[in-house]
């Protein structure tokens, strides 16, 4: 019986030492750890954007013609008045011209219904009007006549009917004639002749800018940034030939997708990099919010617009850029990596490293950015807590852990 007592605690002794042994000398899980300290916490909004003028001249061809000559390259910087491009104006002039033999013949039309008629219709009917008071006079002379003879019998009754009827057509006639000449266009006809004239006149004001516009001046001193003009190429009405501005002031049109638009502020500090310069970034603010929501390519976005507060020396036009808005920034927060952070839930916890084994901690955190995330509770100031294995196994609490930074 002792025996066999003997060999039971022998049993378990060795089982004590085996379980004993096997728990010192598992293997432990390689994990990648990180402190819990205080650190400037900054948010931000990364995406992309177009540098524009922020006063930009474009020229377009305002006919179908030819390019004359051109007078400078892009990437020139002129002074303002010079003349950068002149095109073939043959057509603009001949069209000038028809406006002006347009703009002549309204006004004559306008004069003539003004004081009814042209001068020539004025003197017929000056001379209508003399040579009908004449047949009436000698028709009032007729008819006298005719009564002083009717009076002793020498003219018939009949006589005086006719001749007093042929009195009242001649003065029927004179009538018309003298109404005619002081009232031959109505209000409406005036009206028509001044619409008629200012319709010529605008027509003539076109042509003639359309003649100014052939030969193209630089509107300010800038620089041709666009140059599609070529001597002797014909250009088709509405082609662009340049496009010029002052490169020394420029803005950056910034597409922000819709669930950003919110934490946009007039103010905000943007950093603005270019992928042809790496190394090199410029610096600006929010100045404009966007307006509405708008498609781009495949996304819905706001427009917002960047103002430089640097020069903007490197920049061109059209370059496509990087933004980072800097929407917040909080100094001196309690906070660790995200990639510490898990979810089971809706319910947030973290790994905090005790005694060499993994512990899993409830946590309240603020508002996380791409790269920390602020403790509002759960852990303190010096804790450990583990962002991941090195072999990929997933973390598990009361696991024993090796280290890795």
């Amino acid at each position: 019986m002792s025996r066999w007592w003997l060999w039971t605690v022998a049993v378990l002794i060795l089982l004590a030492v085996f379980f004993t042994a096997r728990y010192f000398l598992r293997e432990r899980l390689p994990v990648r750890v990180a402190r819990v300290e205080h650190a400037m916490l900054v948010n931000t909004i990364s995406t992309n954007g177009r540098v524009e003028p922020i006063q930009n001249y474009p020229f377009y061809s305002p006919i179908a013609t030819t390019v004359k000559a051109v007078y400078a390259q892009e990437g020139d910087t002129v002074p303002a008045g010079k003349v950068l491009v002149t095109l073939d104006d043959v057509a603009a002039r001949a069209q000038v011209a028809s406006a002006e033999s347009a703009v002549s013949s309204a006004r004559a039309a306008l004069d003539a219904v003004k004081n009814n008629g042209t001068q020539a219709e004025r003197q017929a009917s000056a001379g209508e009007i003399a040579q009908d008071r004449l047949t009436r006079d000698q028709a009032q002379q007729d008819l006298d006549a005719l009564e002083k003879l009717a009076a002793t019998g020498a003219a018939a009754p009949g006589e005086i009917v006719a001749a007093r009827a042929r009195l009242e057509t001649t003065q029927a006639s004179l009538n018309t004639a003298e109404q005619s000449a002081h009232h031959r266009y109505s209000p409406s006809d005036v009206m028509r002749a001044e619409a008629t004239l200012a319709d010529a006149q605008a027509a003539l004001a076109a042509a003639q800018r359309v003649e100014s516009e052939t030969v193209i001046r630089a509107p300010i001193a800038g620089t041709i940034y666009s140059m599609d003009a070529a001597a002797l190429e014909f250009s088709a009405a509405g082609n662009l030939l340049l496009q010029i501005a002052d490169l020394r002031h420029e803005r950056v049109r910034g597409y922000f997708d819709e669930p950003d638009l919110g934490r946009l502020a007039i103010g905000q500090n943007v950093v603005i990099r270019w992928d042809a310069k790496p190394g090199s970034e410029w610096h600006g603010h929010v100045a404009r919010l966007p307006s509405d929501v708008v498609t781009y390519t495949t996304r819905n976005v706001g427009e917002a617009l960047i103002d430089f507060d640097d020069s903007p020396d490197g920049l061109l036009p059209d370059t496509n850029v990087t933004l980072t808005v800097t929407t917040s920034s909080l100094p001196d927060t309690l906070s660790m990596p995200r990639e510490a952070l898990h979810q089971q839930n809706g319910k947030y916890f973290a790994f905090r490293v005790e005694n060499g084994e993994l512990v899993r901690v409830a946590i309240t955190i603020g508002s996380p950015n791409l790269t920390q995330v602020p403790i509002v509770s759960g852990l303190e100031d010096g804790d450990m807590v583990a962002i991941g294995t090195t072999n990929g196994q997933p973390l598990q609490e009361g696991v024993p852990i090796k280290e890795q930074q």
